[in-house]
């Protein structure tokens, strides 16, 4: 038999983005480009475009069962949790994850659209918050969700962190790109790193213009650097240099967002109109 890489599995749940941009495909192209397989199961249908999302349809939570069900025979070394619209979803991510003991969790909690449609209510912020977080490895929020899923009582993004932390997560890699620190240059991207026994912040250069999908590509890149057996500021690191070279290289789809290439180092072809028929 031919020679076979050894390729990490990296067990993806998370909802379908139609555009590419971001959700399952993201994270699927983001697992491949680090290295590792993925295995996805989609938790959410969504109808949208490249700035907003339009309706999200949950997946059966049976449905969800089922699949993880069917890919128990297949070695998993890291998972990766995106977005989960409703309770019995959660339950279903969470009867998941306990089968898959000992291995990262990474859950990037996707509650707001980026054109500013908000995707989860305060019970299941609530829920996700009391069930979910205890199984968590790294959190990847953004600095407005790391404020919700928080709530009102902190004044900073370190006491926010610390809290959540208390609720049985286990570290927190904060992202600054849409909601800045006062104390970051305008031209700077700053990441935050919130654990038991380090504290560390990345800056990068800032990309102009928008983009739709940043958020699934760090997440699920980290997962796989994890899966790899990275430490975890080596991994957070790694998923930060490739998220932003899959920004840099980013597309344009009309008029909206920008969207990431995570696979930006494959050559594009170029066909002339003979080669295809035309």
């Amino acid at each position: 038999m031919n020679w076979q890489p050894n390729l990490p599995g990296v067990l993806v749940l998370a909802g379908h983005d139609p555009t590419g941009g971001a959700g399952i495909i993201a994270d699927s192209e983001s697992v491949s480009a680090c290295g590792g397989w993925a295995l996805t199961i989609p938790t959410a249908l969504t109808a949208q475009d490249c700035d907003n999302v339009l309706a999200v349809s949950s997946v059966p939570a049976e449905g969800i069962l089922q699949a993880a069900a069917a890919l128990e025979a297949i070695s998993v070394s890291a998972i990766k949790i995106g977005l989960i619209a409703d309770i019995e979803v959660l339950d279903a991510v969470v009867d998941v994850v306990r089968t898959r003991p000992g291995i990262p969790v990474v859950a990037d909690p996707v509650l707001r659209a980026g054109g500013g449609c908000d995707l989860a209510t305060q019970e299941l912020i609530d829920a996700y918050c009391e069930r979910l977080l205890p199984w968590i490895d790294i959190l990847t929020p953004n600095r407005h969700e790391l404020a919700r899923l928080a709530g009102k009582d902190y004044h900073d993004d370190t006491e926010r962190a610390v809290s959540l932390m208390r609720q049985g997560c286990q570290a927190l890699l904060v992202t600054g790109t849409d909601e800045p620190l006062e104390q970051v240059a305008k031209d700077k991207v700053a990441h935050t790193l919130h654990a038991p026994d380090v504290d560390r912040q990345w800056t990068w250069p800032r990309l102009d213009g928008r983009y739709h999908g940043s958020g699934c590509t760090l997440a699920s890149a980290l997962a796989t650097r994890l899966a790899a057996g990275e430490s975890l500021v080596q991994a957070c690191e790694q998923a930060q240099v490739f998220t932003w070279q899959a920004l840099a290289h980013g597309w344009q789809a009309g008029s909206g967002q920008y969207l990431p290439r995570r696979l930006w180092q494959m050559p594009v072809p170029c066909f002339s109109m003979d080669e295809v028929g035309l």
